[in-house]
């Protein structure tokens, strides 16, 4: 099993759902639909200095699943290349 973290901007929450269903991946996860933090794409901290904000997904899966997942969210990036979508996986 592995631990798959999907962290991207609002602005492409739904786009990140759609594309997660077209591959047939992430049909059961947790999501946190406020998160903040620094990245490399800059802050987003849900302030009036930098007011955007992020969700957070996440998915324990199966390694196949987990391909899926990061070929969902690369078309996604593609899609947004500005949007800091970030994908992370950690085994059990």
């Amino acid at each position: 099993m592995l631990r798959i973290e999907v962290v991207a901007n609002h602005s492409v929450e739904e786009n990140v759902l759609e594309a997660l269903k077209d591959q047939g991946a992430g049909k059961y996860y947790t999501l946190y639909p406020s998160v903040t933090g620094v990245g490399s794409s800059g802050p987003r901290m849900g302030d009036a200095i930098w007011p955007e904000e992020n969700f957070a997904l996440v998915v324990w899966c199966e390694e196949e699943e987990a391909r899926r997942i990061a070929r969902a969210m690369e078309t996604v990036k593609e899609k947004y290349p500005g949007e800091g979508i970030k994908v992370f996986g950690l085994p059990e």
